[in-house]
């Protein structure tokens, strides 16, 4: 399985594969037809209070990485997200963040690229 990351306000592609927005609001200004979205998986992004808390500050990334690990690794969505799309070749995670080296898409990649190297 592979997965991408993509910002929402990108145009969809054929090549995205099975497209999920990972963010807990929906991205402003963007239609449900726009984003071409076979899922919203916001049991996947971070809690409220740590995404309120970083404020997407780079100075608070490696904090906020930290800790949205730790919330990744206590909750069981992560894993039943991956064995409900066990099959797919490809998934996006879209996401809405302007920064794309300081959004939380990244640390879910490398978590979940870590759940499927031990399965």
């Amino acid at each position: 399985m592979e997965l991408l990351l993509k910002r929402a306000y990108e145009p969809a592609e054929a090549t995205d594969g099975y497209r999920v927005l990972v963010d807990r609001l929906w991205p402003r200004g963007l239609s449900k037809e726009r984003a071409h979205l076979d899922e919203w998986a916001k049991d996947l992004a971070p809690s409220t209070e740590l995404r309120q808390w970083f404020g997407h500050d780079p100075a608070r990334w490696e904090e906020f990485a930290r800790d949205y690990r730790t919330e990744l690794e206590g909750s069981t969505a992560p894993a039943e997200f991956l064995a409900r799309h066990k099959d797919e070749e490809r998934i996006t995670l879209v996401y809405a963040a302007h920064d794309e080296a300081h959004c939380h898409p990244l640390v879910l990649r490398a978590y979940l690229e870590d759940l499927l190297s031990h399965l």
